[in-house]
């Protein structure tokens, strides 16, 4: 019984991290189909992150 369990605890900690890179890449395409999908309604990816002082160097007419 004991040897049971200890063959199965083995067999789950040598397959977890195996598929841990399965989950990062499967995660990675569903967001890059989410951005697809956006753009295809109409969003656009914006930065949030600006250079102080770009607008105010800038000229208006």
């Amino acid at each position: 019984m004991k040897a049971g369990k200890l063959i199965r605890m083995g067999m789950l900690l040598l397959v977890v991290p195996m598929l841990s890179g399965c989950w990062l890449l499967a995660a990675g395409g569903v967001g890059a189909y989410g951005g697809y999908k956006m753009k295809e309604e109409g969003y656009k990816v914006q930065s949030p992150v600006k250079k102080e002082g770009t607008e105010s160097t800038e000229k208006k007419d």
